[in-house]
């Protein structure tokens, strides 16, 4: 539980815009030094992204800065330490998610106390509870409940790989399918995988390492070894899903902009009985040959408003990474806008 203290104005020159001082205590000291973070570096991502001062002391922190910047940090603290008060663990993730919520709230005139917090969904593992941390994962995570075939869209970082592996982990461990099947095009190669040295999984690994990164993050190693061997978990390029029915598995195909129209069409009639199929990829990220349609962007377009299936498109307002990332994603893009606008571009 957080208590505050004092909300009083700082002395500010005439002409500036009068400053605000927020104290919060916190009961549990333990739990504030993991909100505040080692080094208060989670404050410290607080203050950049809304411009204002937090200094921590013991269970306190103050918060100075303008008085719609102070209602929007007291949000985010308030809303963490609550997170941390239901036992779960607090990441950057968690952290930048709540500041972007903060802030899509708008001005503290415009703030609604209903919606501040919303009740957003989680999914529950053995190994650690996964929460989504965006409005548009929470409508993934939905989608993924209510339908057999779902498609995520949208930019790098933005959850829907490490989402639907959890989806899928959390099914299995339930018993609700008996095995996940995790493909991906391996276009790099041409889906020619002969040439390379070692068994099918030593081939397919460097095209499938996020998958592996998501999965052992979710899983015990061990369990994710064992099943591995036994086969309850297949790894294989998308090449090897021609001919097969798919049913009583959770079926994941990742970088699905990289599919051609026939292999999209050819992995989407593979559903079986009491499956389920995730589509996930980056229509703007296509690494086909020039000319070549994404089997992705045509399904996207051929199957919406078909019933029975999901569709959630993500945006770079979702992206939840390290904060220097997004400033180089938007370097880029200024730098990519401005050679457009360049005569004879």
């Amino acid at each position: 539980m957080s208590r505050r203290l004092a909300d009083t104005p700082a002395l500010t020159p005439p002409a500036a815009d009068p400053a605000t001082q927020v104290v919060l205590a916190f009961d549990d000291n333990r739990l504030a030094s993991a909100l505040f973070g080692e080094y208060g570096q989670n404050l410290a991502l607080i203050e950049r992204r809304l411009g204002v001062v937090a200094d921590s002391r013991g269970n306190h922190v103050t918060v100075e800065g303008s008085r719609d910047a102070c209602e929007q940090a007291r949000h985010v603290l308030e809303g963490l330490y609550e997170q941390l008060e239901r036992g779960h663990d607090l990441t950057q993730g968690d952290v930048e998610g709540a500041i972007r919520l903060a802030i899509a709230q708008g001005s503290l005139f415009d703030y609604d106390p209903t919606t501040a917090r919303p009740n957003f969904e989680e999914i529950h593992l053995r190994k650690r509870l996964v929460r989504a941390r965006t409005p548009a994962q929470d409508a993934y995570i939905r989608a993924l409940r209510r339908h057999a075939l779902v498609f995520g869209a949208g930019p790098a970082g933005t959850g829907k790989t490490w989402l639907a592996v959890a989806h899928a982990v959390a099914l299995f461990e339930r018993k609700e399918v008996d095995r996940i099947i995790l493909s991906r095009p391996a276009v790099e190669a041409g889906e020619r995988l002969g040439f390379l040295p070692g068994d099918m999984r030593e081939k397919v690994d460097p095209y499938l390492r996020p998958i592996y990164d998501a999965l052992f993050d979710l899983m015990d190693a061990r369990i994710v070894e064992r099943a591995l061997q036994a086969g309850e978990i297949e790894i294989a390029p998308l090449a090897f899903m021609r001919g097969r029915t798919l049913a009583n598995a959770a079926i994941i195909l990742d970088e699905a902009q990289n599919t051609t129209s026939m292999q999209m069409k050819m992995f989407l009639t593979r559903l079986g009985e009491n499956a389920r199929m995730i589509v996930n990829g980056d229509p703007s990220q296509v690494d086909l040959p020039a000319g070549q349609t994404s089997g992705l962007t045509e399904a996207l377009r051929l199957l919406a408003g078909v019933d029975g299936i999901g569709r959630v498109m993500f945006t770079e307002a979702d992206v939840i990474r390290h904060e220097l990332v997004s400033r180089i994603v938007s370097a880029y893009d200024r730098a990519s806008f401005a050679r457009k606008r360049e005569p004879g571009a």
